[in-house]
């Protein structure tokens, strides 16, 4: 291996010093291949990213195909101002917290694919599993309080994932296998596929389809560690580790839950017709289905006869350590979305843009082994075995836009939207926690609904020929209605709320000045804001902390100001760096209240500011070579906290300190290769900063990793891909034990 690398290196130098010897003869301009570059989601309608008013990411298609990430999402690692923290790696596809310029969440930042809104109507998180990167035409980033255009979510700002439609005959075949370097290390036997088709027929119908598979063997991520000094292991039983939680109490790694199968597939359907040059009609519909699950369970307890232990008392009695805290449960989802689209224009330069979506959850289910289950079912209470939640939901949502050039130097955009949530979660006994259908009776259950009308403005008014301003407003009418929770036995249950209902006003100003042809300048500040969402409203449940955390049906909604001011300055050909300072003062956080007795409540409190800079370099050596690296420093702090006072002056969780990433993209004459590296200082998962302590199980520990890839067109319809994750294999904890050194191959085939 260590070869190998040396090799990867001398490769990686050779092109930078040949590309630098060209650069220098070069007498011509080189053309900037990001001039012109248009966006659609900073504004809603076309505009240079140049000329938007926001900071703003764009990755592009050829920058897909380069990296050919696993994911869509890892198509964004290494965009400044954004972090993605994926507790589970690449199977995570449920929780992972995204965060963007120092608002950290996935309910903060509005995630979109081809602006159908992917933030899920009950929890407010977007379920990354089934989505392929394959699909995507680019991905744009906006940073920074977007509810002045989008409403609620966009706090941290907007992440729009769009796909292509090909405008010829395009058929796309891609499969590949990788696996750890050394296994049990890494994600074991991951296999992808992928197909699509494309073609534009009649010269009106444009057509695509496209199914992608990939699973894994996974590898024992999860580890069983007994946190409670008072629980060591007897005398008579070897084989466990002494560590210590991220808090630094003493603890024991006894075993693990196993290796971490998974798999998800996608289906996506789409259909365009062109009526006129100025008038087309779409539809399409997106099917993601995805199951994670455990095999067989490890102990690394043994009796002085070298026999496998799986529980063990712990004097005095009644203590014990059982057979279930091996096991982990299985959990899946399966979603729709269908969406139409409608634009045309109405009359003269009157632009008009109708999205009607339906977002349908059929399924979205985890099961919790209780503490009567055992490897092979239930123990002597089958009621007790496990439970299964099941959490179908729906969301209905129109958004019509116009636009309007108003005399020689204006652009009104306008509109209105409409959105319709609604939740149902389930928890049901099982029979055999094995078997997520053997349900017995119903154990807990909790259900609303949530409403908002809203009405948007923007005015871009282009005051001389090189200073633009946008000013715009966010009327959002929020209600929340049909609240109920059933707690099935216990007193005073069931229970159903009151319909509430609050209004936001969400405004924003921005100006983009060019002084100078290679020089932008611009700033903007906005206010944003996030409703609650039906999970934190009416959901109570029990993480494996075993403390009861409790919904607040009197929630209100949370609230940002933000304001930045940036630079984008292009140096000598083929370079350009870019500098954004950015504030944001955030209140009524939705914060968990310790009411004692292993219960806690969710309650809007406290206050927290974040602040940082965002640095961006670029270099381009014609169209085959870019180099680039690109820092974001994020100070984040809580600065009032009635719910828990000794967090203020700790930092926000999830929110590294710096990230920094940097890499070279080579594309030449047939063979591609990229080479990144990618640094995220330490993140707290507690909103004291407690866990101080790295390198343990559930710790968020610093890190700097490195992943590589060389492709090549073996013929002008083939193409040959390698790559390697994590070339330096590197030991940290996500809050789970983080990936290994892996590699992957894959073929391509496109006609």
């Amino acid at each position: 291996m260590f070869y190998f690398l040396i090799f990867i290196l001398f490769f990686f130098l050779s092109f930078f010093n040949h590309a630098w010897a060209e650069q220098k003869s070069k007498e011509a301009d080189l053309e900037e291949t990001s001039l012109g570059e248009i966006v659609v989601t900073a504004t809603r309608t076309e505009k240079e990213v140049e000329s938007a008013p926001a900071s703003v990411s764009v990755v592009s298609k050829e920058r897909i195909e380069l990296k050919a990430p696993k994911t869509i999402d890892q198509a964004l690692n290494d965009t400044s101002g954004l972090y993605i923290e994926r507790l589970r790696g690449i199977m995570e596809t449920r929780l992972s917290p995204i965060t963007i310029r120092g608002i950290s969440g996935q309910p903060r930042v509005l995630m979109l694919r081809d602006g159908v809104v992917l933030n899920d109507p009950t929890t407010g998180h977007a379920r990354f599993g089934g989505f392929y990167p394959e699909d995507l035409e680019r991905v744009e980033v906006v940073k920074g309080p977007f509810s002045s255009l989008y409403g609620g979510h966009a706090m941290g700002g907007v992440i729009n994932f769009i796909t292509k439609m090909p405008e010829k005959r395009e058929f796309v075949f891609k499969s590949g296998y990788g696996s750890s370097w050394q296994r049990n290390e890494a994600w074991d036997d991951l296999r992808r596929f992928y197909i699509s088709y494309g073609d534009k027929l009649w010269d009106k119908l444009n057509l695509f389809l496209s199914y992608g598979f990939q699973s894994t063997n996974g590898f024992p991520m999860e580890l069983n560690v007994i946190d409670e000094r008072r629980f060591q292991p007897p005398p008579n039983i070897f084989g466990y580790e002494n560590t210590t939680t991220p808090k630094g109490e003493r603890a024991f790694l006894i075993g693990d839950r196993g290796d971490n199968l998974w798999w998800d597939d996608g289906i996506t359907f789409k259909l365009q017709y062109d009526f006129t040059k100025d008038t087309k009609i779409g539809f399409s519909i997106v099917r993601n289905r995805y199951e994670q699950n455990n095999n067989e369970p490890h102990t690394y307890l043994r009796d002085q006869s070298g026999n496998a232990v799986w529980s063990y008392g712990v004097s005095p009695p009644p203590r014990r350590v059982d057979e279930n805290t091996f096991l982990s449960g299985g959990g899946g989802r399966i979603q729709n979305i269908y969406a139409l689209d409608f634009e045309s224009n109405l009359w003269k330069d009157l632009r008009m843009k109708l999205k009607l979506s339906y977002f349908h959850t059929e399924r979205d289910w985890y099961v919790t082994p209780l503490s009567s289950a055992t490897r092979f079912g239930c123990g002597s209470d089958p009621k007790q075995c496990a439970t299964v939640t099941n959490t179908p939901a729906d969301s209905y949502m129109i958004d019509i836009q116009f636009s309007l050039p108003i005399f020689t130097n204006q652009i009104l955009t306008f509109g209105g939207s409409f959105r319709q949530d609604k939740g149902n979660t389930k928890e049901e006994y099982l029979r055999d926690w094995r078997d997520e259908k053997s349900t017995t009776t119903l154990s807990q259950e909790f259900r609303g609904k949530g409403r908002t009308y809203s009405f948007f403005i923007q005015d871009e008014i282009m005051i001389i020929h090189n200073l633009t301003a946008y000013l715009g407003f966010r009327q959002d009418w929020w209600k929340t209605y049909d609240g109920y929770i059933d707690k099935v036995g216990q007193s005073g249950y069931p229970r159903s709320y009151p319909t509430r209902s609050v209004s936001s006003f969400s405004p924003k100003f921005a100006l983009v000045y060019k002084p100078f042809k290679d020089t932008t300048l611009r700033g903007s500040i906005g206010k944003a804001f996030r409703p609650p969402t039906i999970y934190e409203l009416y959901r109570d449940f029990i993480p494996p902390d075993k403390i009861l955390r409790m919904g607040n049906p009197d929630l209100e909604p949370e609230k940002v100001i933000s304001w930045d001011l940036g630079i984008e300055q292009k140096l000598w050909k083929g370079s350009k760096i870019s500098l954004t300072y950015f504030e944001n003062y955030l209140k009524d956080l939705i914060y968990y209240r310790d009411l004692g007795q292993q219960r806690k409540q969710l309650v809007n409190v406290g206050k927290a500011e974040s602040r940082g800079i965002e640095f961006e370099f670029e270099q381009k050596f014609e169209k085959w070579l870019r180099l680039f690296a690109n820092i974001t420093y994020t100070d984040s702090e809580i600065k009032e906290n009635e719910a828990s006072p000794r967090t203020v002056g700790c930092r926000l969780t999830y929110i590294p300190l710096w990230t920094v990433n940097s890499g070279v993209e080579i594309d030449k004459s047939g063979f591609s290769a990229t080479l990144l590296g990618r640094y995220a200082a330490k993140r707290y998962l507690n909103d004291d900063n407690s866990d101080k302590i790295n390198n343990v199980f559930n710790s968020l520990d610093p890190y700097f990793v490195v992943d590589g890839r060389i492709a090549y067109q073996i013929t002008k319809f083939a193409k040959l891909g390698f790559s390697v994750e994590n070339i330096f294999d590197r030991k940290y904890y996500t809050w789970h034990k983080a990936a290994g050194r892996s590699w992957f191959a894959d073929i391509t085939l496109k006609f």
